[in-house]
């Protein structure tokens, strides 16, 4: 129990009783509607920036956003995670799904519309009802039961345009709801197609209009099944030199590359690197559930540290304005201004220049504003957030950890995600160390011939090598010695520091499965143990 987020600042319970928060949802709202809401009210944040956060927006489940040019996958994505069709779902080489879909949990199926969505206080759209009918009529709901809708929500979004059809106006303001949705979901999935690579405005514009949320962006480049290795490796190089002039970070964002939909591969070539990119995606997907509490904690510190920069903005803006004579003039000379006003803030609180929103945005916005009506600074309010980031957040995340430590590290279950986890499909069974875990015979056994043919030139004594023999012989693997040494742990099974003909079979085993490019085994599994030493091991253990 956090007993600090039930008090006020002079140590009494709040009124009404205790007010004990013990979730991190709670205590996250408790925190907002306490001492971040008043800041953000008193200087109209929500207008130039962010609508006030709701009680769904810190209950909702993780949401994954899918966006791309048409064609490249997307709606077929939902499918193939989902293994079932959900309503409203359109597949089709031209332009098909022309909304959102937001696809959710429901114990019945069907859709609800985008202005019935908007008016329901239990899911986290009402803020939506801002961008008007135009979108609204592109905005809807699809609900079903589905194990995997259980842990996780998905955002399908319209096919982005190229070409002529990118000149077409969509009636609404496609990259400001994509923002929108950008601030509130977990993941963000750019999909690309192996044969449509090229960026078009539209896609660039809407891909600014992720900046802040870099560390949510994933990129899926699908259909790879459609040409081969060499041609692969050209489509991969030009895909990252593209995203490169419009992700505006010194980091590499990381590209899954496979083929996602539940038909026969084309190129086969390639199919261990789609199966084991596939498998990376699964775990960055299955991990949402269990991160989805830091990652509120996270947007919520983020919304804080811009709340208290817009405090600053406006403060001055107001402090700067005249009391009588000269105020349009004046309101023109600050806007105009505003890049030295930031540097100026920056030195005077001490604040990163990337906490600052957009020059050009700001100034268009503040063109409509009255600036006499602004508010001075209050360091009250400031004081609540800067004690909120400095002390509340840092015992809330003790809470985190509690909560995660009870939660299993795969949440997401049902759908493509079953598909993956056991049996002989599951992703590295039958290789690597797993390789004969259920044969009868000892897996080490089909090479041990040439193994002990190698053993006899080492000159053993009674039966046994000496770990300076077999030292010799495990260096040309050409492997360091940190793993050369794991290997001789596993493989001395009676821990005489000496290698019987059977040890030194399963060491070379081992060395190979690490050659192969698998991992080594923690402790040595019961199917690799040699026949000879397989009861005196099993009592040991």
């Amino acid at each position: 129990m956090f007993s600090w987020l039930g008090k006020q600042s002079g140590g009494r319970e709040r009124s009404g009783g205790t007010d004990v928060v013990q979730t991190v949802t709670g205590g996250l709202r408790d925190l907002y509607l306490r001492k971040l809401l008043p800041l953000e009210e008193h200087y109209r944040f929500h207008e130039f920036h962010s609508p006030a956060l709701e009680e769904a927006d810190f209950e909702n489940k993780p949401m994954v956003l899918l966006v791309g040019q048409y064609s490249t996958g997307k709606t077929t994505f939902i499918r193939y995670l989902l293994e079932q069709d959900f309503p409203g779902m359109r597949i089709g080489p031209e332009p098909t799904t022309d909304s959102f879909i937001a696809v959710m949990y429901g114990e019945t199926e069907g859709n609800v519309p985008g202005n019935a969505l908007v008016v329901d206080p239990k899911k986290p759209f009402r803020k939506l009802g801002r961008f008007g009918n135009a979108f609204l009529n592109r905005f809807m709901c699809s609900q079903l039961p589905n194990e995997v809708l259980k842990s996780i929500s998905i955002i399908d979004s319209p096919g982005i345009l190229s070409g002529e059809k990118q000149r077409i106006s969509r009636g609404y303001d496609f990259c400001q709801v994509l923002q929108w949705f950008a601030e509130r979901v977990d993941r963000i999935i750019l999909l690309f197609d192996a044969h449509k690579l090229d960026i078009s405005d539209e896609f660039s514009e809407a891909i600014k209009s992720f900046r802040g949320q870099d560390d949510k962006i994933r990129v899926v480049l699908n259909k790879a099944d459609q040409v081969d290795t060499q041609q692969l490796m050209r489509v991969y190089g030009a895909l990252m030199w593209s995203l490169g002039k419009v992700i505006d970070t010194p980091e590499v964002l990381r590209v899954y590359i496979g083929s996602f939909w539940a038909h026969p591969l084309r190129n086969t070539d390639n199919r261990r690197l789609f199966e084991a990119e596939a498998q990376d995606l699964f775990k960055d997907i299955q991990s949402l559930p269990q991160k989805a509490a830091v990652r509120k904690l996270n947007d919520l510190i983020k919304r804080a540290r811009l709340a208290k920069v817009h405090a600053y903005i406006i403060s001055y803006l107001k402090k700067e304005m005249p009391s009588v004579f000269g105020k349009e003039n004046k309101k023109k000379e600050l806007i105009n201004k505003l890049p030295e006003i930031y540097i100026q803030l920056q030195r005077e609180h001490h604040i990163s220049a990337g906490d600052f929103p957009e020059v050009k945005k700001m100034q268009e916005q503040l063109e409509n504003c009255d600036f006499t009506k602004f508010h001075s600074l209050k360091p009250k309010l400031i004081e609540a957030v800067d004690n909120m980031l400095a002390n509340k957040i840092a015992s809330l995340m003790n809470l985190i950890r509690q909560e995660e430590s009870n939660m299993p590290t795969e949440m997401v279950h049902g759908g493509a995600f079953d598909g993956t986890m056991a049996g002989p499909f599951g992703h590295g069974y039958g290789e690597g160390a797993k390789e004969g875990a259920d044969e009868e015979e000892w897996v080490v056994a089909k090479d041990k011939p040439a193994y002990d043919e190698i053993f006899y030139t080492l000159s053993p004594i009674n039966g046994k090598i000496s770990g300076i023999s077999a030292k010799k012989e495990m260096v040309t693997s050409k492997l360091p010695n940190s793993v050369l040494g794991k290997i001789w742990k596993l493989a001395d099974c009676d821990g005489d520091g000496m290698l019987d003909d059977e040890e030194f079979a399963l060491a070379k085993h081992l060395i190979k499965i690490k050659l192969d490019g698998y991992e080594l085994p923690g402790t040595l599994p019961s199917h690799l143990v040699p026949p000879s030493h397989r009861k005196p091991f099993q009592t040991a253990e």
